[in-house]
């Protein structure tokens, strides 16, 4: 008989306009001083500022020294700022990046200590932090509804994920109308994440019906409505609808966590400069494949696929393929430039723990033949076939 165990504690308000509520939101929490945490492309667009204006002197400042892979030293400089300016509370806007260096660093700001020894596991993560209120930017990491942080340990050339449910955000204000300034390329990778949370959460060993749910709504978003967004960046229905798949996908993955494609996504950013939701699609058809075929969900992947209206798991798995050449993104080794014989150490440092959570077991000699069989060649003589 089925057991399970749902929890998602963070109130979600979605829907356009809803920016406009943050000073009614600061006013019901009863906060006075705080810091916004926000992206450099926020800055420059004058957005950051006006939300400092509309604060009515609630925000203190603004940081956004904050890299596409948020570094240990980004958080650390900005728990400096929270706990310098004795902050009671911070609002991060913007995407996936602002979102893990703003979760860590609230906690790390009622520390003495740096994110560095919360990352490495030297320390846990045993209280909460500064609250923060979540207001994404990007249709990609559902951050605002996680308990994940992933963050780069330059001094030790490592990237890693925190998670506790003490880094749940206590509010997050979904307003797709800030996505629709996203380029064209973070639509596209921040979309294809969303689709890899989705997948995995479905076939992650610790799926559930409501998680199920979840996913299976957000994939079905995605494969209608990214493309849309992508070609049509105002169109408003297609920026709402991605808002709408990303929180969802995140109200699943978050107690599923990813798998393999994340854990291959780590050296391929790391090493390779790909953007984290590009290199997650990298290698997602490839396990869609394999997981469709092999294991304990080869049976619910291909039903799924179905009910999604393709006519075959491999069907959307080439879905995958199509809209990542339509979006530009790399689909072979040489397009991500991996030459052969970088491929034992990139297979080598793709088995972080995610990997666990694949349905079929993933050897080092097996994804040394996934990757080979996305070079330029290989894909070349499939098509022929």
């Amino acid at each position: 008989m089925e057991q399970f165990f749902y929890k998602q504690p963070v109130p979600i308000d979605f829907g356009y306009g809803k920016l406009r509520r943050l000073p009614e939101i600061m006013k019901q929490m009863n906060v006075n001083r705080g810091l916004l945490i926000s992206a450099p492309s926020m800055v420059r667009a004058g957005i950051a500022q006006e939300v400092v204006e509309q604060s009515e002197g609630r925000i203190i400042g603004i940081f956004s020294d904050i890299q596409p892979n948020p570094t240990v030293a980004n958080t650390d400089a900005c728990a400096a700022l929270l706990r310098d300016n004795a902050c009671e509370f911070a609002i991060a806007l913007g995407g996936g990046s602002v979102m893990d260096c703003a979760k860590a660093a609230c906690f790390v700001a009622g520390t003495p200590y740096s994110a560095s020894v919360f990352l490495s596991g030297e320390r846990q993560i045993d209280k909460p932090g500064i609250p923060l209120i979540a207001v994404p930017t990007t249709s990609g990491t559902a951050s605002e509804v996680t308990t994940a942080s992933v963050l780069t340990d330059t001094d030790r050339d490592v990237k890693a994920l925190l998670a506790s449910d003490y880094l749940y955000p206590v509010y997050a204000l979904v307003d797709p109308e800030l996505t629709m300034s996203c380029p064209a390329q973070v639509t596209a990778a921040s979309g294809l994440d969303v689709l890899a949370h989705s997948l995995e959460a479905f076939y992650g060993k610790k799926h559930q019906p409501l998680t199920d749910l979840a996913a299976e709504r957000a994939a079905s978003l995605v494969f209608r409505y990214l493309l849309i967004a992508y070609q049509e960046p105002d169109n408003k229905e297609a920026r709402s609808k991605m808002s709408e798949a990303s929180v969802t996908a995140g109200l699943a993955f978050n107690l599923t966590q990813t798998a393999a494609a994340h854990a291959c996504s780590y050296p391929l950013t790391q090493d390779y400069g790909i953007p984290h939701g590009e290199a997650c699609a990298f290698t997602l058809p490839s396990f869609w494949r394999i997981n469709s075929t092999e294991g304990p969900e080869a049976e619910r992947l291909q039903a799924f696929s179905k009910r999604l209206g393709f006519n075959d798991a491999f069907a959307l798995a080439d879905r995958i393929d199509q809209m990542k050449r339509v979006m530009q993104l790399r689909s072979t080794l040489e397009e991500a430039g991996i030459h052969a014989d970088e491929l034992d150490q990139l297979v080598s440092k793709s088995f972080a723990p995610n990997m666990n959570n694949n349905p079929v077991k993933i050897t080092e000699e097996r994804l040394k033949a996934i990757y080979h069989d996305l070079s330029a060649d290989a894909k070349h003589s499939e098509l022929q076939s």
